[in-house]
């Protein structure tokens, strides 16, 4: 509760200085970064001396191997340098068995969700940088969709200016070059966890994007919220994404479907296909999986919580009560 009322009285600060000046694209995106570069060299400097800890690794054949690493500077990327495991970016801070995950385990749901969550971020990166500095976009929260429903999804509010417009397939074809542009240069996500009043500076701009942190923050039980970065774009996420943007391999933005006037605007849900690298598809079967993507994802609405009725003083049912 605490965490919530620091977040409303900080929110209600930054939120001041979106409604005198809105900057560019480009200066809000120069700022998250800055912010990003200062809290990630504080924390680095949590750590001046080298600490060791052990990390146990699991995996196939490599159960019960033991790595001595720095804390709070190793990573998983350091520890499968010992091995040719798929790793993540978070940096390790005490003794853990550590079990990396792949595409090809028996049970890859997590994996294929942090795929799918990075895409659904890609596409976000390449919505916020894709129009002219005259329009607007601002980024809804990500809805968390599994991999079953077909594509994963981006929702967005684009400038008013734009909700007469409809996407025609060539405006599809340079969404998806401007993500492939990102999957070319092989970017990595890099983490950090950060506290909710360092969320709402990098997000300064974006009353939405505060609302979100503040949510966030409320949610997780250690009050504070994960930030990554890719190139010089800082996004907030509901969970761990994949290392880089290169372990993508196949990918193409489908449909840009209208939803509903919301609170910020006309709320669009932009969506997409991929395929890992370890994943190739032939064309036939691509052009089925793009068909399914076309259709809207839907995404259920949280269930609203009926109050009980009052109880009715002339009911002839028995009331109990305890000792």
């Amino acid at each position: 509760m605490a965490t919530r009322t620091v977040c409303q009285v900080l929110q209600r600060r930054f939120a001041s200085t979106v409604t005198a000046v809105r900057p560019s694209a480009a200066e809000a995106h120069s700022q998250r970064n800055a912010v990003f570069s200062r809290e990630q060299a504080r924390q680095r400097a949590l750590y001046p001396r080298i600490e060791k800890i052990e990390v146990s690794m699991q995996g196939p054949g490599l159960d019960g191997t033991l790595l001595v690493m720095n804390k709070g500077m190793s990573t998983p990327l350091s520890c499968t340098r010992h091995g040719e495991l798929w790793p993540l970016h978070q940096p390790l801070t005490h003794s853990c068995s550590l079990t990396l995950l792949t595409f090809k385990d028996s049970d890859p749901t997590s994996v294929n969700q942090a795929y799918w969550r990075s895409c659904a971020a890609l596409l976000g990166q390449v919505l916020e940088t894709a129009f002219k500095n005259d329009f607007t976009v601002e980024l809804l929260s990500t809805p968390e969709v599994p991999v079953i429903s077909g594509a994963f999804c981006c929702d967005v509010v684009l400038d008013p200016q734009l909700d007469a417009w409809t996407p025609s397939e060539e405006s599809l074809r340079s969404l998806t070059r401007g993500a492939l542009q990102l999957i070319h240069q092989d970017l990595a996500w890099e983490p950090l966890e950060v506290a909710p009043s360092v969320a709402l500076e990098v997000f300064s701009h974006s009353r939405c994007k505060q609302e979100e942190v503040e949510q966030k923050a409320a949610q997780n039980p250690k009050g504070t919220v994960m930030l990554y970065r890719c190139g010089e774009y800082v996004l907030l996420s509901g969970g761990p994404l994949v290392a880089r943007t290169g372990l993508c391999s196949q990918y193409e933005v489908t449909a840009l479907h209208n939803l509903e006037q919301g609170s910020w605007g006309l709320h669009r849900r932009a969506q997409g296909l991929s395929l890992p690298l370890q994943l190739q598809a032939h064309h036939t079967v691509w052009r089925k999986l793009r068909q399914r993507a076309e259709k809207l994802v839907e995404v259920p609405r949280p269930k609203e919580v009926t109050p009980p009725s009052p109880v009715d003083s002339t009911s002839n049912q028995p009331v109990t009560t305890s000792a």
